[in-house]
């Protein structure tokens, strides 16, 4: 099963609060097939994973395209799904016109089967100009762009409690080393360091590839995330023995391994920002900040705040991302107006409608950070557009669904296996390495 992965709950709002921001003009490359309301009585279906605020956040984006072209839209959630729900509405001859894909690992396997469409020259010409080239290169498949990244999540944010933090009489770390002394401080003064989501694997993942990514460089990232690497390599092993010296230390995580182990995602944000605080940090994504003030009423900035993940061992501080790739598939019924809605979702100006809205971070630099509704997502947009080309998207995302994306299964169900008992880091690295090796093969 395809798993939902960068903002898997229906209420993320995330970080925006969105206070009114201002939209900023453009190059307008989708006036050539609609400023003048030229797709007036044509109707784009657009499918993807978003349902309650996300949805609703970016049919705000899709009435703005209507407004300035005429056209019709209809947006169908797939749930978590995707490659499935996309495959049985082909076969059926009901295909959708674009598809948000959440997975590279997807959007390869969908252009693969022959099902997308090459983006336009018009949105090339965007994308060269306001992206880094890392997401074209995520977007791309044997030199073929198919795939606009509209939606971007930073996932190398470690989220905490300022109020726990000056109880503790401690400030945010520069170094992995030093995020781990601060949480013995904190354990001393009687909060645990980190909230960890063992319940949902996709976290797991998480942590291991900012530790990868900072300890092992780039290079050994991308080699790893294409399988040209194997999991049993010492840098694996090497990783692995760095967050087991976290994961089997009870001062540091809140109710030891078997309560975390029993803890999902929104779990993991209570259990620092709800009423009855267990820990001061939890690490995962932009998109905590939405269920910090979404359920438990924080203000962002003031109440819950972020700091960088921090490098290991003399590293770079890693920059992990996620996202959400529109692309156009050959067989909907109006598939040229939905090369002109992506034509529209590369500009700054679509961007700047789901700015306002909330919960929404864009890779496109071309997008004026005052277009963001508040100064914590302005800097975690910031740091996202500064990483340029040293970002690097999501490991398990990259993999195919069978290791990187599936409850129960490959690397969701060995970390969490790992979790339990993280006393054999090279045992691990070998089942990681069985199960990659089936999962590419297929």
């Amino acid at each position: 099963m395809m798993r939902r992965r960068t903002t898997l709950l229906t209420s993320c709002t995330a970080l925006a609060l969105a206070l009114g921001a201002t939209a900023c003009g453009s190059s307008d490359p989708v006036s050539a097939g609609g400023g003048d309301k030229a797709l007036s009585g044509q109707t784009v279906t657009v499918a993807g994973v978003w349902s309650g605020t996300e949805q609703k956040n970016f049919q705000k984006v899709l009435d703005a395209f209507s407004a300035k072209t005429g056209a019709k839209t209809q947006f169908v959630s797939t749930g978590d799904n995707v490659s499935t729900v996309v495959g049985s509405k082909i076969e059926g001859g009901n295909a959708p016109d674009v598809v948000m894909v959440p997975q590279v690992g997807v959007l390869q396997q969908f252009a693969k089967q022959g099902w997308l469409t090459p983006l336009s020259a018009a949105t090339e010409k965007s994308v060269d100009a306001g992206y880094a080239p890392v997401w074209k290169k995520y977007g791309s498949v044997d030199g073929t762009l198919y795939g606009l990244y509209f939606k971007a999540a930073h996932k190398s944010t470690v989220w905490y409690s300022p109020d726990a933090f000056s109880q503790a009489g401690v400030k945010p770390p520069t170094s992995y080393d030093d995020m781990l002394k601060v949480g013995h401080t904190m354990s001393d003064s009687g909060l645990s360091a980190f909230s960890v989501a063992g319940e949902d694997g996709w976290t797991l993942t998480d942590w291991f590839e900012n530790i990868y990514l900072s300890q092992a460089g780039p290079e050994k990232y991308d080699a790893l995330a294409a399988h040209k690497l194997k999991w049993t390599d010492a840098s694996v092993v090497k990783a692995l023995t760095t967050l087991g010296k976290l994961f089997k230390d009870k001062e540091l995580v809140a109710g030891g391994q078997k309560e975390a182990l029993n803890t999902d995602f929104p779990g993991s944000v209570e259990k620092v920002f709800g009423p009855k605080p267990d820990a001061g940090m939890v690490y995962e994504g932009d998109f905590v900040a939405g269920v910090a003030h979404d359920q438990f009423s924080k203000t962002i900035g003031k109440d819950a705040d972020f700091f960088p993940f921090p490098a290991v061992d003399g590293g770079n501080a890693p920059v992990v991302s996620g996202g959400d790739a529109a692309v156009v598939l050959k067989d909907g019924k109006n598939a040229k107006a939905g090369m002109k809605l992506l034509e529209y979702l590369a500009t700054p100006e679509a961007s700047a409608v789901w700015a306002k809205a909330g919960g929404y971070l864009s890779p496109n630099k071309n997008l004026p950070l005052s277009s963001y509704g508040d100064d914590v997502t302005r800097a975690t947009a910031k740091s996202l557009v500064d990483a340029g080309d040293s970002v690097r998207f999501d490991m398990s995302d990259q993999a195919p669904a069978a290791f990187g994306g599936t409850k129960g299964a490959g690397e969701w169900k060995l970390l969490q296996d790992f979790l339990r008992d993280p006393s054999d880091p090279k045992g691990t690295a070998a089942e990681l390495e069985t199960a990659a090796a089936k999962a590419y093969k297929g």
